[in-house]
């Protein structure tokens, strides 16, 4: 994780194949993460889970996400259990260590998600206003940090596709660890909010 020490946000892209565009199968999200400059820094795929269970369960599946440095190299594990409503993931470095989990909070009219470190405490929360459905807020307190949202893909995205731009803003001088959970918490709010929002209309 030391290219994540020294970048002040990362811009993660999903890669949809035309197989999928054109005949509307869910297949295993794919991803490409770039550093604040464009520059490719990772990839980052969907691993397991069945045909069937992606058809019928679609955003709400639970999920395996490695992120992988370009010559392949496992650096992070992305855990998603299935859940109705109180949606998480745990993040784990490429040892199998805890890092954090992200875990999606009770609230009626708000998105809110605690952030918790790898003891479970709580050390950030994800905020997402009402009046900017794109954008997450990195909190803590009052105070924020950075934020999360959800970036134009063009228009032939847009258009035919469920694929998604986003960008993840934090302190440079924050560690790689705490940085790692907030990338983490890039592919929940992806599946949770836009996975299969164009696809519906």
């Amino acid at each position: 994780m030391q290219q994540l020490e020294q970048v002040r946000g990362l811009i993660v892209c999903q890669r949809k194949e035309w197989g999928e565009i054109l005949s509307g199968f869910e297949t295993r999200n794919k991803y490409v993460v770039l550093d604040e400059f464009g520059q490719e820094l990772y990839l980052a795929m969907e691993e397991g889970g069945s045909f069937l269970v992606r058809s019928f369960l679609k955003a709400l599946r639970p999920f395996e996400i490695v992120l992988l440095t370009l010559a392949q190299q496992p650096v992070l594990r992305i855990h998603r259990p299935f859940r109705f409503y109180f949606h998480q993931v745990q993040v784990r470095d490429a040892a199998g260590q805890i890092l954090g989990t992200i875990k999606r909070r009770f609230s009626v009219l708000r998105r809110r998600y605690d952030v918790l470190d790898d003891q479970g405490r709580m050390i950030y929360e994800l905020f997402g206003p009402l009046l900017h459905p794109w954008t997450f807020e990195i909190r803590r307190g009052e105070e924020q940090y950075g934020k999360i949202t959800k970036r134009w893909s063009g228009v032939g995205k847009e258009m035919f596709t469920d694929a998604d731009n986003f960008g993840v803003e934090w302190p440079c001088d924050w560690p790689a660890g705490i940085k790692a959970l907030f990338l983490g918490a890039v592919f929940l709010i992806d599946f949770m909010y836009f996975e299969n929002v164009n696809k519906n209309r």
